[in-house]
C-alpha cells in the first residue's frame, strides 16, 4: 500500500526550493518494495521518490499552462467556459437506502437542465451503501439515482462519503458511518478523532487507525479501498458512458482533507480557533515516537492550545508564541504531514480503483478564512493546514494530488472580507488568492465551491471573480481558471422565482456568455486516467512551503452579474406574475 512516510522528523532541509515548476516535468520511476508504516518514526522511509532540479524563474515570473482540449476548440471562446454543478439534497438517498421523491427530483433535474446547468454532484454515503455488514455493498438506490441523472442529460460528481453527515455547518439529516464500524468504537473510543479533553468524534475514522488492521482484520485505508473497488464494478455502465465527470474522495470530516477541529456538535461556535485533534491513543504514541527519534523525547503534544471558542491570544499556544518554538514547528509540522500522508494513501487507493476511467479524482480542501489575518492563523493550524504568513501550508497538498492527477476543490469561493466581523480577522479574499496560486504553481487543476447557500448578485459576481481572476480571454484559455464550480445546493431556495432567474443568469456568465453544450471535450480534457506518479519523499513536499507572492487577482469580474439597481429591476420583475 503505497504512502508518504517519514524517515525522521528530526533534521528538515534548510533551503527551501519550488516543489514542482512549471518548466519540470516528468517523474523518474523509482519505486522500491518496502514494508507499509503507520508511525512518521517507523523505521520504513519514505516510499515517494522524485527528481528535483534547479527552480528557475521568481514566483511572479513562472508561467503555467491549462490543459489542452483532446479535441480542437471550435472556438477559442469556449476555453473560458466553466461548467457548474449543482449540489443534490444531503438526503436524497435516505438512510433505508431509498431514492427520495424521485418524481419530484425528475422535475427539478428538467429545471436544472433547461437553464444549462451542466451537472449535478452527489454524496455517495459509506453508512448508506454499507451498512448491513462488511463488504456488503448495496448501491440500487444510486443506480436508481444515477439512471434518472443521466435520463435527464446531467453529468454528475460524486463523492466517495467516508464521513458522518451531522454535526458540521449545514449539515440538516444525520447520517452515521456504518453501525459495524462504530461498534468497534463501543470498546475501543480512540479509532476516532480526539480532542485534549478526551472528547471522542464519531464523525471520521481518526487517521491514527489509517494502518491498523482493527475492522475485521482489515484496516482504515483497506475499508476505503473496498468501497471504492466495489464503486467501480457496480457503476461499470455509468462510468463506460462518462456520466462522472470527477469522482470526489472524502478524506476527512465533511468529505474535507482536514481535522474536525471545530465540530457544531461539541460546542463549537464561529469564529472560535477550534481544538487539535490528535489525542487518541494512536496519534498520541505516533507523536511520542516521531519525538524521540528527533532527539526529544521529553516533548509531548500540546496542552495550552486553548479551548473550541477561545480566541488566538488568550492560550499559550498561539498567544505567547509557542507555535514559533522549536516544539511548536516539530509539532505542526507532524500535525499537518500526517494528514498529507492520510490524503495521499487514500488517493493512491482511489486511482487504483478507477485505473482507466474517464473521470477526474479530486479532494476538497476547507476554506478556513477566519483567522487567516492574524499571524497565528491558529483556525488554519487546528485543522491541520500549516499556513502562517511566511509559510504556504497548501502548496505541499496540491503537490501530493499532482502526482494523483487530483483535482483541488477549494470552497467559500462566494465570500468577501467585509462579510465577517472585524474582530474574527476573516481573509477569505486573500486566502483563494493565496490558494489559487497555490495550486496553480504546481499544475494541479483547481476546482471551487461555495461554502454557504448565496443567491444573490454580490455573492455571484464574488464568485465568478474567483473563478476567473484575470477575465475572459477572446484568444483561447485564460491565465487562471477553474475547472468547475460546484454550487450549493438544489432546493425550494435556489428554485424560488427571482432566485432561479437570477441564478439562470449566473450559469450563462459562468459558461463565459457561452452556449451550454454537453460535451466536455468542448472545453476541457478527456483522458483516462492514469497510474498515480512515483511516490515523493515527505522532505520534498515540504519544500513546498516556501511562501511566494500570489498571482494578481482583478478587483471585480468581467462578467457582472450587476449591483443595487439590477436588484431592484428584480424587485419589480418578481411582481409580475409571468416572469
Amino acid at each position: 500500500m503505497a504512502s508518504i512516510f517519514f524517515s525522521k522528523l528530526g533534521g528538515f532541509p534548510t533551503r527551501l526550493c519550488l516543489c514542482h515548476e512549471t518548466a519540470l516535468h516528468r517523474f523518474r520511476i523509482q519505486k522500491r518494495v518496502h514494508a507499509v508504516g503507520n508511525r512518521i518514526g517507523d523505521k520504513p522511509r519514505f516510499g515517494f521518490h522524485r527528481i528535483i532540479r534547479k527552480p528557475h524563474a521568481l514566483a511572479t515570473e513562472v508561467s503555467y499552462k491549462e490543459p489542452k482540449a483532446s479535441t480542437p476548440l471550435k472556438d477559442n471562446m469556449m476555453a473560458n467556459y466553466v461548467p457548474i454543478y449543482v449540489m443534490l439534497q444531503l438526503d436524497i438517498i435516505t438512510t433505508d437506502n431509498i431514492l427520495k421523491d424521485k418524481a419530484g427530483l425528475e422535475k427539478q433535474l428538467k429545471q436544472l437542465q433547461d437553464a444549462g446547468v451542466d451537472g449535478v454532484m452527489c454524496d455517495v454515503w459509506w453508512g448508506i451503501v454499507e451498512s448491513k455488514g462488511p463488504k456488503e455493498y448495496d448501491w440500487s438506490a444510486y443506480k436508481t439515482l444515477f439512471q434518472l441523472v443521466q435520463d435527464c442529460k446531467l453529468k454528475m460528481q460524486v463523492v466517495m462519503s467516508f464521513h458522518q453527515c451531522g454535526g458540521n455547518v449545514g449539515d440538516v439529516v444525520i447520517i452515521p458511518i456504518p453501525q459495524w464500524v462504530r461498534d468497534v468504537g463501543e470498546t475501543n473510543p480512540d479509532i476516532f478523532f480526539t480532542n485534549r479533553s478526551g472528547n471522542h468524534n464519531t464523525e471520521y475514522l481518526t487517521i491514527g487507525v489509517d494502518n491498523q488492521p482493527l475492522f475485521g482484520g482489515r484496516t482504515a485505508i483497506e475499508l476505503y479501498s473496498d468501497f471504492m473497488k466495489s464503486f467501480r464494478e457496480n457503476m461499470a455502465d455509468f462510468l463506460d458512458v462518462e456520466l462522472f465527470t470527477d469522482i470526489e474522495v472524502g478524506l476527512g470530516p465533511a468529505g474535507e482533507l482536514r481535522y474536525p477541529s471545530y465540530p457544531q456538535n461539541q460546542g463549537w461556535a464561529f469564529p472560535g480557533i477550534g481544538e487539535f485533534q490528535c489525542y487518541d491513543k494512536y496519534l498520541k504514541a505516533d507523536f511520542e515516537e516521531a519525538a524521540m527519534n528527533a532527539g526529544h523525547p521529553e516533548w509531548r503534544l500540546p496542552d495550552d492550545a486553548g479551548e473550541y471558542n477561545d480566541t488566538p491570544d488568550v492560550t499559550g499556544f498561539f498567544g505567547s508564541k509557542g507555535y514559533l518554538s522549536d516544539k511548536g514547528k516539530f509539532f505542526l509540522t507532524w500535525y499537518s504531514s500526517k494528514l498529507i500522508i492520510h490524503g495521499d494513501q487514500i488517493l493512491d487507493e482511489a486511482n487504483k480503483a478507477l485505473l482507466g476511467c474517464k473521470v477526474k479524482l479530486a479532494c476538497k480542501i476547507s476554506g478556513i478564512h477566519w483567522w487567516y489575518k492574524d499571524d497565528t492563523h491558529a483556525a488554519e493550524l487546528t485543522a491541520g493546514y500549516y499556513n502562517l504568513n511566511d509559510r504556504d501550508g497548501y502548496r505541499p497538498i496540491a503537490c501530493m494530488l499532482s502526482r494523483h492527477y487530483g483535482a483541488f476543490n477549494f470552497t467559500c469561493l462566494e465570500m468577501k472580507n467585509s462579510d465577517q466581523d472585524a474582530a474574527a480577522k476573516s481573509g477569505p479574499q486573500q486566502l483563494v488568492q493565496q490558494v489559487f496560486s497555490a495550486v496553480k504553481r504546481e499544475e494541479v487543476i483547481m476546482a471551487g465551491e461555495n461554502a454557504l447557500e448565496r443567491y444573490d448578485r454580490d455573492g455571484y459576481n464574488q464568485i465568478l471573480l474567483n473563478v476567473r481572476p484575470n477575465g475572459v480571454s477572446k484568444n483561447g484559455p485564460p491565465k487562471l481558471k477553474m475547472e468547475a464550480l460546484t454550487f450549493l445546493r438544489l432546493g425550494d431556495d435556489l428554485l424560488e422565482k427571482k432566485n432561479f432567474r437570477i441564478f439562470k443568469a449566473f450559469v450563462r456568465k459562468l459558461h463565459a456568455d457561452q452556449p451550454y453544450t454537453a460535451d466536455l471535450r468542448e472545453y476541457t480534457t478527456v483522458v483516462p486516467l492514469e497510474r498515480s506518479k512515483p511516490e515523493i519523499q515527505i522532505e520534498e513536499l515540504l519544500k513546498a512551503t516556501k511562501m511566494h507572492e500570489p498571482f494578481p487577482f482583478d478587483d471585480q469580474t468581467d462578467m457582472s452579474m450587476g449591483g443595487v439597481v439590477n436588484d431592484f429591476i428584480d424587485g419589480l420583475l418578481n411582481l409580475i406574475p409571468f416572469f
